[in-house]
C-alpha cells in the first residue's frame, strides 16, 4: 500500500507539473480563431489522431481512449497505462495571392488509466479544450469625402491569444460483458482576448480600439456507452454513443472600447454557453488484426450565446473514418507487431463570418504504433510500452470572401507506458 501511495503521489506531482506546461503553451496560429472560442480540440490521444479522430466505438485495453469513457472498463486488470503526447505543426495561409508560413509546437496531453475493480476502470488527465492565436493587419484607402478632403489610409490590426484547458477524471463500468457505460467530469478553465484597432494616416482622425476579454472556470460532464457483439471467434463489433452536457458557463467577460484617450468598459452578464453535443460511432474488428471504425459528432453551437448574443455561431458536425491493421497480434516479429493506422475526416466548423458559415475542413492521417518490449510479468505474459507516431494533413477551405485558405502539416508523437503495478509479487 505504501508503494502504491508513493507512485500515485509521484503521478500527481507530474500531473500538476505538466498542467503548468500545457497552460503556458499555445500551438495555434489561425485567423479563424478570431471567432468564437477558437479552435476546438477533439480530445484525441495518440491512437485516435492517426485514425481520423474516431473513438466513440473504439475499445482497446492497450491504449487510452478519452473520446468515450465507457471504453475505460476494458483496461487490463494488471497494468497501469500512462500516456503523454506532443505535436509539431507547419501552417500555410493564403488569400490567393499572398502566402504566409507559421511553425509551432505544443505539449498536447497527459493521461493515465488503471483498473479499480472487475470491469471498472478509471482515467485521469489534462487535455486542451480550445486555442486562440492570431495576429495580422490590413490596410484600406479611404477616398476623399465630406469628412476629409484628401485620401486617407486606414490600418487595422487584429490580435488574439489564450485558450481553455481541462483537468478531468473519468470512470467506465461494464454492466455486463457486452454493455459498458462511462462518465468524464472535467474542470474547465482559461481565458482569451480579442483585440481590434484602427489608425489613420490623417493625424486629425481618432484612433479606435476594441477588446473582448473573457475568463472562464466551470465544470463539464460527458457521458458514454458502448455495446459489443461477437460473431463467431474472429468477428467483433462495438456500437458507441456519447452525450456532452450543455449549460451556462461561469465566466467574467468585458467589452472595452477606446477612442483616443476616452475609454468605456461594459461587462456582459450570462455571456457564454457550452452546447449540447452528441456522438455515435461503430467499429468492426476481425481476428484482432483489422479494425475499421466510423464516428459522427454534432455540437449544437447554433443554439448557444457568445458574448451575450445568440446566432453568432453555427452547429459543428464532424464525420470520421479510421482503420488499423496489426499483422500478428502475438508479435512473432518486430515488423508484424507494428500497428499501421489510417484515417480521414470531414468537418463543418462552427465559425460564422458576416452571418455565414465560414469554411469546410478536410483531413487525412497516417500513423504507426511501435511496441517496445518491457519485460515478462509474473503470469508469463509480455508487457509493452508503445510509441505512436502520426502525420496529418488538414485543409480549411473558405466559403466566405475574405477568409484565408489554411493548410496544416502536423506530426504527433504519443508515448504510452504500460506498467505492471497491480499484480502480487511472489516472495521466495
Amino acid at each position: 500500500m505504501i508503494q502504491y501511495s508513493k507512485r500515485f503521489g509521484a503521478i500527481l506531482f507530474m500531473l500538476l507539473t505538466v498542467l503548468g506546461v500545457v497552460v503556458a503553451q499555445n500551438g495555434m496560429n489561425s485567423p479563424l480563431t478570431r471567432y468564437g472560442f477558437g479552435q476546438f480540440s477533439d480530445q484525441n490521444l495518440g491512437g485516435n489522431k492517426a485514425m481520423g479522430g474516431i473513438g466513440i466505438g473504439l475499445r482497446d485495453g492497450s491504449q487510452i481512449n478519452v473520446s468515450n469513457p465507457a471504453s475505460y472498463s476494458d483496461v487490463d486488470s494488471l497494468t497501469f497505462l500512462f500516456e503523454v503526447g506532443m505535436s509539431l505543426q507547419n501552417a500555410n495561409f493564403s488569400d490567393g495571392t499572398n502566402k504566409l508560413n507559421a511553425k509551432n509546437s505544443s505539449f498536447d496531453y497527459l493521461a493515465m488509466q488503471f483498473r479499480l475493480a472487475k470491469r471498472f476502470g478509471m482515467t485521469l488527465g489534462v487535455l486542451p479544450y480550445s486555442s486562440v492565436g492570431y495576429k495580422f493587419t490590413s490596410t484600406e484607402t479611404l477616398p476623399a469625402g465630406s469628412e476629409w478632403s484628401d485620401e486617407v489610409t486606414a490600418t487595422r490590426s487584429y490580435a488574439g491569444e489564450g485558450g481553455l484547458h481541462q483537468v478531468f477524471a473519468g470512470v467506465g463500468y461494464g454492466i455486463t460483458p457486452r454493455l459498458s457505460v462511462g462518465l468524464n467530469a472535467a474542470y474547465l478553465f482559461g481565458n482569451f482576448q480579442h483585440q481590434v484597432s484602427a489608425s489613420f494616416s490623417d493625424a486629425n482622425m481618432y484612433s479606435l480600439a476594441r477588446t473582448y476579454y473573457a475568463e472562464i472556470s466551470d465544470f463539464t460532464l460527458d457521458f458514454g456507452a458502448q455495446y459489443t457483439m461477437n460473431f463467431g471467434k474472429k468477428h467483433k463489433a462495438t456500437l458507441g454513443a456519447t452525450y456532452s452536457w450543455g449549460h451556462d458557463l461561469n465566466a467574467t467577460e468585458a467589452y472595452i472600447s477606446e477612442k483616443s484617450s476616452i475609454d468605456s468598459v461594459r461587462n456582459i452578464s450570462n455571456a457564454f454557453q457550452l452546447p449540447h453535443a452528441f456522438g455515435v460511432g461503430a467499429t468492426y474488428v476481425y481476428d484482432e488484426k483489422l479494425t475499421v471504425g466510423a464516428d459522427v459528432k454534432l455540437q449544437k453551437f447554433g443554439d448557444v450565446r457568445y458574448f451575450g448574443e445568440e446566432g453568432k455561431l453555427a452547429d459543428r458536425v464532424k464525420y470520421s473514418l479510421g482503420v488499423q491493421y496489426l499483422p500478428d497480434p502475438m508479435g512473432a516479429s518486430f515488423l508484424k507487431s507494428l500497428k499501421y493506422r489510417f484515417g480521414a475526416y470531414y468537418s463543418k466548423p462552427y465559425v460564422k463570418v458576416n452571418g455565414q458559415e465560414a469554411a469546410r475542413e478536410y483531413g487525412v492521417s497516417l500513423g504507426v504504433a511501435c511496441p517496445i518490449f518491457t519485460r515478462w510479468n509474473t503470469l508469463g505474459g509480455r508487457q509493452f510500452s508503445i510509441v505512436s507516431v502520426s502525420g496529418e494533413w488538414v485543409k480549411v477551405d473558405p466559403k466566405v470572401e475574405g477568409v484565408l485558405t489554411e493548410n496544416y502539416l502536423r506530426l504527433s508523437i504519443g508515448l504510452t507506458f504500460n506498467q505492471g503495478w497491480f499484480y502480487k509479487q511472489k516472495v521466495r
